[in-house]
Parts: C-alpha cells; structure tokens; sequence
C-alpha cells in the first residue's frame, strides 16, 4: 500500500505522521520499525498516525523507532496541533488532541494561516512511584539514590504520562550516553522502562538537558522530559512554581511553567517534508 507521509519535527524531536482519519494499519509497530530507520528508510525518532476521535479533534497513536507504543510525547502533539489547523483545516485557538494518557488541550498561536506555536496544558505531573511506575518507597521519589553500572546517582522520578528519571549532573554533554542511557531504560526499578533526562541547572529557571528515551535512544528533544525536568527543578529548588523554565535542548528550546494543578509547554513545531511510500 502507497501512503502520504508528513516529516515534522518539534525542535530536532522528528516523526513521520500519516492522516488516518479514514483507515488504520494493521501492523502499526512493523510500520514504525521500517520507516524509522534512518540509512534504509524515510528516517524518524518513530512514527505518528493522526486518527479521528470522537471526543477530541484529532488522536494520537505514536509509535517509537522499536516498534513500542508510547502514551504521550509533547513534541509530537505539537506537530500534530500545526497539521490538524494547516493540512485539516481545523482553524481554531484551542485544539484538543487525544492521547493514551488522556484529553491534552492545545492553545495555537497563529500568524498568516500559520502556526508560529503551541502552549500544551499537559496535565498534572504524576510523582506517585507506583503510578509512574517506579520502584521506590514511599509517596514520592524526590532526589533519591539510585545505582547504576556501579555509580550512584540522585534521581527525582516523575511521569507526565509517561515515565521520566530525572538526574542533576555538572556537564550533561560529558555523559557516555549511549552507554548509560540504556542501563537507566531497562533498570530493575522502572518496571515499563524509563526516559532519563540528564540536567544541568544553569541559573534559575534556565536548565540544560539531554535525554535517553526508551524504545528510541538519544533524541534531540523531548517535550514531555522538558516537563519532568522542570518539575523536578521545581520539587529540588532549583526553579520556581508558576514561573517560565527555559529548558535548552540539542534541538533548541523549550519554555515550562509548572503549577500545582498542571504542566505548561510552549514551543514551535515544523514540516520539514513531505512525500510517499509504501507500507
């Protein structure tokens, strides 16, 4: 089957989208693998099917680059907000977008037809070990000690609908990721695997970051992990609640404000092609 594909990104976070308002696959997780691959394929941190909903304007099924379904990714409800108002033709302010953790509530900004950025209300930061899930004592897992390839580390777990590792370290790019980032996924404490941020405090509200993401490895960005790590700046004092967190990434910025009853995420999203190929 030949299908229409978008390539779009959220700061350097890219996934291949299909429109399936009318039809699905039927071996989603084969699909991702294949096209994902970026030396025999069209190339992406996993793919995005945008389907109908009945209770939003649009769904989101995402798969990563190994074929796992993942609940939520900020950057990809960005992309999906920019082609529901530009390639559907959805012209409203506030868009809503169905995922697998939930109903999350995009506010587009606009200029000329198009759009510049979205504010993503995703919700209320998870921090209940059990419900993140994580193995670890207690109501909250708030800078705790975990040991890894024999270094312990102080962590700070956090789900925004999906599960996050927060670590505060003196020079993220000085980390052996490839090698640490897999043994941080697949620890004995994160039963469903885990995204690990590793984060540098620069000043207040201002943090740098790079990100492990399960089922994907490094990617240049990671909407969801921005949140968590400004979260967890938050509950270690290292940002303010209710206040803008500039968190830079590989990929560029994104800005967070975190609030007792949710989690804010501003950032741009953009085509970067399109085309065909069969699935």
């Amino acid at each position: 089957m030949r299908l229409h594909f978008w390539k779009m990104h959220g700061i350097g976070n890219d996934y291949i989208y299909f429109d399936c308002f009318d039809f699905f696959p039927d071996d989603p997780a084969s699909i991702a693998k294949k096209l994902s691959d970026r030396h025999f394929s069209v190339g992406g941190d996993g793919v995005v099917f945008i389907c109908r909903s009945e209770k939003a304007d649009g769904r989101m099924r995402m798969f990563n680059a190994d074929g796992s379904e993942g609940a939520m990714c900020g950057n990809a409800i960005r992309c999906i907000g920019k082609w529901l108002y530009e390639v559907k033709g959805i012209r409203k302010d506030t868009l809503l977008v169905e995922t697998q953790s939930g109903v999350k509530t995009l506010f587009i900004a606009a200029e000329d037809g198009k759009v510049r950025s979205v504010r993503v209300d995703m919700g209320a930061a998870e921090l209940r070990p059990a419900h993140i899930p994580a193995r670890f004592a207690g109501e909250r897992a708030v800078d705790v000690p975990l040991t890894v390839n024999g270094q312990t580390y102080a962590v700070t777990c956090v789900s925004m609908g999906n599960p996050h590792c927060v670590t505060f370290v003196s020079d993220p790019y000085a980390i052996d990721l490839e090698k640490i980032g897999p043994a941080f996924e697949h620890h004995e404490a994160f039963p469903a695997r885990v995204n690990t941020e590793f984060v540098r405090a620069d000043a207040r509200n201002e943090l740098t970051m790079r990100v492990w993401e399960r089922g994907s490895g490094e990617t240049w960005a990671c909407g969801t992990g921005a949140c968590a790590a400004a979260v967890a700046g938050v509950l270690t004092g290292a940002c303010g609640m209710g206040e803008d967190v500039t968190v830079h990434l590989r990929g560029g910025d994104l800005s967070v404000c975190v609030t007792p009853s949710a989690v804010f995420m501003t950032g741009p999203a953009a085509f970067a092609f399109e085309g065909d190929v069969e699935i």
